[in-house]
């Protein structure tokens, strides 16, 4: 009798340990799995990063706004229409150091940071100054160059307007969603008599309506102003000045620490060397050429 019982006591403790093993078991089973399905993850977030993905495709996709010379504009050459110009040179140095193909899309200046934030295009070269509204929805690499703001007016004028005083009544032109269009609404427009303010997306359509006398006056950086005076006998730039620009950077999509690393160094290494420079006085030659 005491034998049976101890048999089934035994026999107990013998089924309970088995499952307390097996539970245990899997317990550490799916302990395991849980670790490897994130170290996988893990290692998807790596490779999914945006400097993974375009070396990955072998090329980066740059949007630009090919109407400002010498930043970029188009040009034909040996009877081919070129997207050209010392941002485009930048671009192409960039996507060398990356080791990989440059794409270019030509488009409008105010759909650029649009196009950017839902991935058609990988970075923006234009000329974009890193204003505090774009950086809520963008990052910005450090700036690579910097110039003055001026005017681009018809040349029988351009003697006589030598301060802001003398823009009274001008209706003054300027590309939109850009730093030249903050300048005619707030330090113009507020402070001088008669001042309009007409918006356009590109600065080729703004230079007709100054050559064709619907506007009087556009505001531009320098080098633009610049290569437009030089392009055109019925144009010219005055003395005015609006002050220096903060200065010109990249644009890439937020989280993209990786990507904005390497164009910084990509770019710190041109200005280092002296690449830049060169960059912008073989543009405004090509620019000024026929």
């Amino acid at each position: 009798m005491f034998d049976k019982k101890m048999k089934g006591l035994i026999s107990i403790l013998l089924i309970g340990l088995m499952i307390f093993t097996f539970t245990a078991c899997q317990q550490q089973e799916t302990a395991n799995q849980d670790t490897e399905a994130e170290g996988e993850k893990q290692k998807a977030e790596v490779v999914k990063t945006k400097l993974d993905e375009i070396k990955a495709n072998g090329k980066i996709v740059l949007g630009t706004a090919a109407d400002y010379p010498p930043y970029e504009f188009h040009k034909v050459i040996n009877g081919k229409d070129e997207i050209v110009g010392f941002d485009i040179e930048i671009a192409k140095q960039i996507a060398k150091d990356l080791g990989v193909e440059l794409e270019i899309k030509d488009m409008k200046f105010d759909g650029l940071l649009a196009a950017l934030v839902a991935d058609d295009i990988d970075f923006i070269l234009a000329g974009m100054v890193p204003k505090p509204e774009r950086k809520k929805s963008v990052d910005f690499s450090i700036p690579y160059y910097a110039a003055e703001q001026k005017m681009l007016v018809r040349a029988d004028v351009a003697d006589k307007i030598k301060t802001i005083e003398d823009l009274k009544g001008f209706k003054i032109g300027v590309q939109k969603s850009t730093v030249q269009e903050d300048i005619a609404k707030e330090k113009i427009q507020p402070n001088v008599e008669g001042v309009e303010v007409k918006g356009l997306s590109k600065i080729t359509d703004l230079v007709l309506e100054l050559k064709n006398g619907k506007i009087d006056g556009i505001v531009l950086v320098e080098p633009v102003a610049m290569a437009y005076g030089e392009q055109n006998e019925d144009l010219a730039v005055p003395e005015i000045s609006f002050g220096q620009e903060a200065g010109v950077a990249v644009a890439v999509n937020k989280g993209n620490a990786k990507l904005l690393d390497a164009i910084n160094k990509s770019l710190q290494k041109m200005l280092d060397e002296g690449k830049i420079d060169k960059f912008i006085t073989d543009a405004t030659l090509l620019s000024e050429q026929e």
